[in-house]
């Protein structure tokens, strides 16, 4: 078997300068809790189940962020039995997850995300969660971009039982 590695771009045999990350997260909508994607607070009657605030963007973009730098997953370094995280914005453990991204060496070049959900329609809120995950990331709202969609009413999102979101990032090495 021939090696591919090192490809002709790394002259050193080191990894690529450029990595990207997949993320991928869903929770269940229920009573008496409040609706946050992306940071915002979303006016809708059911809200997403979970140990911290359940925002199910931010935490696709954790996962997302963690893996393009080969840093495990969100449960990982928050583990959801751990009671310091009991309801605690996501946007701050996205804060903690930029740390993490600068000292391995990386900076964040764009995102990419998907948040799938028969209700509540979400393009009202779109503009205010790219600046707040813009402002969380620290780094150009045009380098954020977040869409909503729906399953057509099929599956678990479909029948609104909850919501998932999805993230590609895009890191390269600093410096």
């Amino acid at each position: 078997m021939t090696s591919i590695w090192p490809r002709p771009w790394s002259k050193s045999g080191r990894s690529p300068a450029v990595r990207v990350g997949l993320g991928y997260d869903a929770h269940r909508l229920v009573a008496g809790r409040p609706l946050i994607l992306g940071g915002v607070e979303i006016p809708y009657h059911l809200g997403l189940q979970g140990h911290s605030d359940a925002d199910v963007l931010a935490h696709a973009i954790a996962d997302a962020l963690l893996g393009a730098v080969g840093a495990g997953d969100l449960g990982q370094h928050f583990p959801d039995r751990d009671p310091a995280y009991k309801g605690i914005s996501s946007l701050i453990l996205l804060n903690k997850i930029m740390t993490i991204v600068r000292e391995r060496g990386y900076h964040l070049i764009n995102v990419d995300a998907t948040v799938v959900a028969q209700a509540p329609k979400l393009k009202p809120y779109i503009s205010q969660m790219v600046a707040t995950l813009a402002q969380t990331l620290r780094i150009s709202p045009e380098a954020v971009n977040i869409k909503a969609t729906t399953t057509e009413k099929m599956g678990f999102t479909g029948t609104g039982e909850g919501l998932a979101a999805y993230a590609v990032v895009l890191v390269d090495q600093a410096g």
